[in-house]
Parts: C-alpha cells; sequence; structure tokens
C-alpha cells in the first residue's frame, strides 16, 4: 500500500514539474490580448542621462528621486494609467529588480552636456540591458520602461517601452517613446511628467500602431 501511494505520489510530482516547464513562451500577440497578464517592472535609470541640468546632484538623483519617480507612478494610477494606456485587464507590478539596479547606477556617468545621448540606445543596447536582468522565478509578460535620457534643454524625456518574456529574457517589442516635459514642482515630480506623457503617448498613438504592425 505504501509502495503504490510513493508511486502515485511521484507521478504526480513528475507531472506538475512536466506542466510547469512546458508552459508556451510568451509572444508579441500576447501584448495585445487583454487577458493576457502582465507584470510592470518599472523604470530602470541605469543607462540614462541627465542632460543640462546642473543644478541637480547627480547622487541625490540617483539615491532618493529615481525611487521616488517609480514609486509616484504606482502610487497615483488613475493618473500614470500605464494598465489603462497598454489595454490591460490584469496588471500586477514587481520593481524590486529595477530598485536594485537603479542603486548601482554610476553617479558619476549620469550628467551630460550633449545633446546627442538624447538620442544614442539603439535596440541592440536594450537587449543586452535586459539580457543581465534578474527576474527570479517569474514567467510570462513582463514590461518595463528604460529611460535613456532626461533633458531640461529639451524638455523631455526619452523612454524604451519594452515587453519581455520574463522566463527565457526575450524581448518581444520594444519602442522608443519621447514624454514632453510640464510643470512640476521639484526635481521627482517634474521629471515624473515626461512619464506622464510618455504613457499618454502609449495610450493615444503607440499602442495602436504596435497592434497595427505586430497584433495582426
Amino acid at each position: 500500500m505504501k509502495k503504490t501511494t510513493l508511486i502515485y505520489l511521484g507521478i504526480l510530482v513528475f507531472a506538475s514539474f512536466g506542466f510547469q516547464h512546458s508552459l508556451p513562451a510568451q509572444t508579441v500577440k500576447d501584448i495585445f490580448n487583454s487577458e493576457t497578464p502582465v507584470m510592470y517592472l518599472g523604470i530602470d535609470f541605469t543607462k540614462s542621462k541627465l542632460i543640462d541640468d546642473a543644478n541637480t546632484n547627480a547622487n541625490d538623483l540617483r539615491d532618493r528621486h529615481y525611487t521616488g519617480i517609480n514609486e509616484l507612478v504606482l502610487g497615483e494610477p488613475k493618473k500614470y494609467d500605464i494598465k489603462g494606456a497598454i489595454h490591460k485587464s490584469s496588471f500586477d507590478h514587481d520593481l524590486g529588480s529595477v530598485n536594485k539596479r537603479n542603486e548601482k547606477a554610476n553617479a558619476e556617468e549620469i550628467h551630460s552636456t550633449n545633446s546627442g545621448d538624447f538620442h544614442r540606445l539603439k535596440e541592440e543596447d536594450i537587449k543586452a540591458m535586459v539580457s543581465g536582468f534578474d527576474f527570479g522565478d517569474k514567467k510570462g509578460l513582463g514590461l518595463l520602461f528604460i529611460m535613456e535620457a532626461m533633458s531640461k534643454s529639451d524638455k523631455a524625456v526619452a523612454v524604451w517601452v519594452t515587453y519581455v518574456d520574463m522566463a527565457n529574457k526575450k524581448v518581444l517589442l520594444t519602442d522608443r517613446v519621447e514624454g514632453k516635459l510640464s510643470m512640476g514642482f521639484g526635481v521627482r515630480n517634474y521629471y515624473a511628467t515626461g512619464v506622464k506623457n510618455v504613457i499618454d503617448n502609449i495610450e493615444k498613438k503607440k499602442y495602436k500602431e504596435w497592434q497595427a504592425k505586430y497584433g495582426s
């Protein structure tokens, strides 16, 4: 009897293990299926340049405001309506990985007076960044915002909106989206206005473009 029970349990464990590892990989079409859950992973600032803003302390930006902007976006979901912009019914978040990465950003490399740094990253750079992420045991569709630059002179931010299959760190879709800066009190609120406008641009224009190109 005991032997039969052990065999039965072994079959269940094996079946469960096999099922978990046979889960289908995410595809670009899952981005446009409103019922496919997505995990929002936050804003990665590790390659971000702060252009023509000598008054903002780089260490303070890294140590306080990177986290502050990420928390603000999640803390005001009606204003920063990512869920609505990407047309998802299920929207979870986990900022653990980006917070750890942002803490290690090199403060000496943040400031820039080169306007060309606003357009310096390529799709290959984004894929290389994603390959270095630690998603832990997460599987499924992930959404990551990779901040390329925040420019005081251009009054804009540039974000690579990036969908990934977290199980294999594959980039499914990445596109560069700009957002204009507007009035905001303090460093955090000022640059967060650019993130809001990136989200608005996704809702008004970019999502439809992506769906027309990749969703059919």
